[in-house]
């Protein structure tokens, strides 16, 4: 178990900011995703976790299992086959049972549900430019880099 004496801090002035780091990155996630929660509803009458399960079967035309999908948006099978259910009734996407396992489904979008995508992805593109106009490209390649940094600690 860890306790606070397992790891000693070398610069509490930059552990301090490192934290203020943590807390402006959580609110601007918030405050963008709370942007693009409103701008899915008022301009297509849909969800966030709609527009990335859409977004996911979107880039993969072949379709995905549920468990892949889950894996992708990194959320319980339990999420995905509320919002999938709900696609499928819409028309935005089909389920299917494997060949090779009956209990297992693979979802696909469909042409009606790849042309909504066509026009989301691009009206998404330029409400994140939008959000984003303040940053510089240098500063979008740091800011990724950051983010890649983080991830890969591990």
């Amino acid at each position: 178990m860890n306790t606070q004496s397992d790891h000693k801090i070398k610069d509490a002035g930059l552990a301090r900011q490192r934290l203020r780091l943590w807390l402006q990155m959580l609110k601007a996630v918030r405050h963008v995703e709370s942007d693009l929660r409103e701008k899915l509803r008022s301009g297509y009458d849909t969800t966030l976790p709609r527009f990335d399960v859409l977004a996911a079967l979107y880039a993969e035309p072949n379709g995905m299992r549920m468990s892949e999908l889950s894996q992708h948006l990194v959320v319980s099978n339990g999420n995905v086959t509320g919002v999938v259910e709900r696609l499928v009734s819409d028309g935005l996407a089909e389920r299917k049972n494997m060949a090779t396992d009956r209990r297992a489904f693979l979802v696909k979008i469909t042409d009606e549900g790849r042309a909504l995508m066509d026009d989301m992805t691009a009206q998404h593109l330029n409400w994140i430019d939008d959000m984003f106009e303040q940053v510089t490209e240098a500063d979008a390649a740091r800011g990724i880099s950051i983010m890649l940094d983080v991830r890969n600690k591990d």
